[in-house]
């Protein structure tokens, strides 16, 4: 097993080069060992409190790997409780309903065919980072030897597809119209779970690559905008009122509008702040750092509490929890719910996203408009050796602006701000530039540039 898969967040690697079925019983019985020895304090004596819950994406080697994790849960003496091939936010659901100590997707997201992984929960569906257990699971799976065990738990196939639909379709307004929207299920999970949801509403849904043939008919991530081409296309041929574009395992979304103009998630953010402020008035909402000024000013506008914070689903969560936040946005397509368990989940977004277009007059691209007041960059990737050094010299640099580190380094002026921050695994610098004017955007950019050097594709 190649150490090198063991994230920040998540373990994942090229199978079966890096990670394949030996490995995933290891880290299924390192998993298991793991989750059950924090159960001190908690009521064991819930039915299901010392099991755990396993599903698996439609990649063509998910299903071998969760029936070799479940193995390894098995060898420790752990009940598992295997939910099938579902959406990452369905083991998120499954956790909580079934009341298990923690759970597994396996799951390579957004990655290209030939990678897999496997993304760890613990209790209540609270994330299971580098520094929340994913350190030691490391330790303990790979100072494993074999793959042999004494103990036997037990294996439980259940279908929670009815319970899951209820939870997902309980967010929706009963008056909803009759939207014609595009989906493009990027041949991952949302192929799968949008029509055992979405069927049968009484909309218009128009569905492009909802096959699982094991191959990808463009990149599963829809941050990257040739992803987004097919979907465009389909929106403007179909006049439909938006496209929505799913990543791998479909806990994340993008969105276009009806003329196929790309939203950024930010935006999105910012256009849910009134809606659920209606809901939950004064309010704490989530939002990354790398989010234009507009969410926090949305906001304040609607009398929320605007709450800023790092970059990534486990410091999202924590802070959604911790702020009782009604729901957060991420730049990159994670959105997260309070009433969701305070995790995340793509087909909850578009049910939002569904009760919003139906409360409104206006078509996508009139409700957007008031929030493009400002001009981003998008975050860019800089290779960079001395991460350090460089962000130093970032902060000499720009010494007359107002400055923070809740990640990396976040610059602020009147008229402009950048954050800067390293990549937690690669020799990288993402950089994230908003300005009040296009011109005063290519200027900054320009300036930043020259000192990290050329952009890298990534």
């Amino acid at each position: 097993m190649d150490p090198k898969i063991f994230k920040a967040y998540d373990i994942r690697g090229v199978y079966p080069d890096q990670l394949d079925e030996d490995a995933a019983w290891k880290i299924g019985n390192a998993t298991a060992a793991f989750l059950r020895s924090l159960l001190r304090g908690y009521d064991r004596g819930l039915a299901n409190r010392q099991s755990l819950c396993v599903g698996h994406d439609m990649r063509q080697h998910s299903k071998s790997l969760a029936e070799a994790l479940i193995k390894g849960m098995n060898a420790v003496g752990a009940n598992v409780i295997d939910i099938g091939m579902v959406d990452t936010p369905q083991v998120y659901f499954a956790i909580n309903h079934l009341g298990t100590c923690g759970g597994v997707q396996v799951t390579a997201s957004h990655n290209p065919a030939q990678y897999n992984g496997f993304k760890i929960s613990g209790l209540e569906a609270k994330p299971v980072g580098q520094d929340t257990g994913l350190k030691e699971i490391k330790h303990i799976s790979t100072a494993l030897l074999h793959t042999l065990g004494t103990m036997h738990g037990s294996v439980e196939k259940r279908d929670l597809t009815e319970a899951y639909k209820e939870h997902v379709l309980k967010f929706l307004d009963p008056k909803i119209k009759k939207l014609k929207i595009v989906i493009d299920a990027s041949n991952g999970m949302a192929g799968k779970v949008v029509p055992l949801i979405f069927d049968g509403l009484g909309m218009d849904i128009i569905k492009l690559n909802f096959e699982h043939k094991g191959v990808f008919k463009h990149d599963p991530n829809p941050l990257i905008e040739s992803s987004l081409l097919q979907l465009k296309e389909m929106v403007k041929k179909r006049k439909a009122n938006a496209g929505i574009c799913f990543d791998g395992d479909a806990d994340r979304l993008m969105m276009v509008d009806e003329k196929g103009q790309t939203i950024s998630c930010d935006l999105l953010t910012a256009l849910m702040v009134p809606y659920f402020l209606k809901k939950a008035p004064n309010s704490a909402i989530l939002y990354d750092l790398r989010s234009s000024w507009v969410v926090r000013e949305e906001i304040l506008k609607y009398g929320g509490v605007p709450r800023r914070e790092r970059v990534g689903h486990a410091f999202m969560k924590k802070t959604l929890r911790a702020a009782h936040a009604i729901f957060g946005g991420e730049l990159s397509g994670h959105f997260y719910y309070r009433d969701n368990f305070y995790a995340d989940s793509g087909m909850i977004t578009l049910v939002h996203m569904i009760n919003i277009l139906s409360q409104s007059q206006q078509p996508v691209s009139e409700l957007i408009k008031p929030l493009r007041r400002y001009f981003a960059s998008g975050e860019t990737n800089f290779a960079v050796e001395d991460k350090e050094e460089m962000m130093k010299e970032l902060r000499r640099r720009f010494s007359q602006g107002e400055t923070d580190d809740l990640d990396g380094i976040t610059v602020q002026f009147k008229d402009w701000w950048f954050n800067c921050r390293p990549s937690n695994t690669e020799p990288l610098l993402r950089l994230n530039v908003e300005a009040k004017t296009k011109e005063l955007l290519e200027k900054q950019f320009a300036e930043i540039k020259n000192l990290l050097g050329e952009p890298v594709e990534h």
